[in-house]
C-alpha cells in the first residue's frame, strides 16, 4: 500500500503534469486538470504503481501529434528501462515523450536520451521539479508560445532578426515547462499599472 505521502505526491505530480500539457496546447479534459484527490485515489486505488500514470495526449489543432508521458517506476532510469519506451514510442508513432523520474536518469541513459534526439524530442523531468507549478506562480507572466507564421509576422513588422530579440535559455524552468525549443519565440505578457499589460518577446536559445 502506497503511503498517505507518496499517493499526494504523485497527485500533485499528475495535476501539474495535466495542466502543463494542457499549457502545451494538448487535449486535456477539464475534469483531469481539476482532478482530486480523492478522485485520484479512486481512478488509481491505494496501491499505486507508477507505470499505471502513463499519459498518452494529441494536440488540440491536430490528432496526430502525439505525446507520451512516462512515469517509470525504477528510482533511477537506465539505459534498458528507456530503450523499452522509446520501442513503444516508435511502435505506436509516436516521436515525443516526457519522462517523469524519481531522480535523475543515470549517465548513460542521460547519452542514450541525446542519441535518440534526432528522431525523438525526449524530456526529463524529476518529481520534485513537478509537485508545484511554476507557471502558476503569481510573480510568473503568461507565456504564450508564437507559431512560426506569427512569428514571421512579428520579425517583419518591427524588421528584426530573432537574434536581435531578447533570449530565453532553453535551460529555464519555464522554457522546460513549456517544451520550447531553440529558435522559437515566446511572447511574455505582464500586468502593468500604467498599461494594463506589457508585452515582451523571447527569442529560445
Amino acid at each position: 500500500m502506497s503511503s498517505d505521502e507518496e499517493i499526494t505526491k504523485l497527485f500533485r505530480i499528475r495535476r501539474t503534469v495535466m495542466q502543463m500539457l494542457n499549457d502545451r496546447g494538448y487535449l486535456v479534459g477539464d475534469f483531469e486538470i481539476n482532478e482530486t484527490r480523492a478522485g485520484f485515489l479512486a481512478k488509481f486505488g491505494d496501491n499505486i504503481k507508477r507505470e499505471n500514470l502513463d499519459i498518452k495526449k494529441s494536440k488540440r489543432n491536430d490528432s496526430n501529434d502525439h505525446i507520451y508521458v512516462f512515469f517509470p517506476e525504477d528510482s533511477k532510469v537506465g539505459v534498458k528501462t528507456l530503450k523499452t519506451y522509446i520501442n513503444r514510442m516508435k511502435n505506436d508513432e509516436v516521436n515525443r515523450a516526457i519522462f517523469v523520474a524519481q531522480q535523475s536518469l543515470t549517465p548513460f541513459a542521460k547519452t542514450c536520451i541525446s542519441e535518440f534526439s534526432s528522431s525523438y524530442h525526449l524530456e526529463v523531468f524529476q518529481d520534485a521539479e513537478l509537485l508545484v507549478n511554476i507557471s502558476r506562480h503569481v510573480l510568473v507572466p503568461v507565456h504564450q508560445v508564437l507559431t512560426p507564421e506569427e512569428k514571421k509576422t512579428l520579425l517583419e513588422r518591427y524588421t528584426l532578426k530573432e537574434t536581435q530579440l531578447p533570449r530565453i535559455q532553453i535551460t529555464d524552468p519555464i522554457a522546460r515547462y513549456y517544451g520550447l525549443k531553440r529558435g522559437q519565440v515566446v511572447k511574455i505578457i505582464r500586468p502593468s499599472e500604467t498599461a494594463g499589460r506589457y508585452v515582451t518577446y523571447r527569442y529560445v536559445v
